[in-house]
């Protein structure tokens, strides 16, 4: 089964010039989980993606990706 890229956590990071060990100190959350996160290997909590969306201060809807494709 091929890995399916559900979060879009690095590439918000990236958008808003932050690095894993920031966001990992702004959530209170080790370096490592942040980066399983960012490859998608594992997935943050509903409440963790908050809290991700709130310190980046961009809506959670960004940290997900489309289910559907653009028509």
């Amino acid at each position: 089964m091929a890995k399916v890229e559900i979060n879009r956590i690095k590439v918000a990071l990236a958008e808003t010039r932050r690095k894993n060990k920031w966001l990992a100190e702004q959530i209170g959350k080790d370096e490592s989980t942040i980066s399983q996160w960012c490859t998608n290997a594992r997935q943050p909590s509903l409440e963790n993606l908050l809290r991700i969306a709130n310190v980046l201060d961009i809506d959670i809807r960004e940290l997900l990706n489309s289910t559907k494709e653009a028509s």
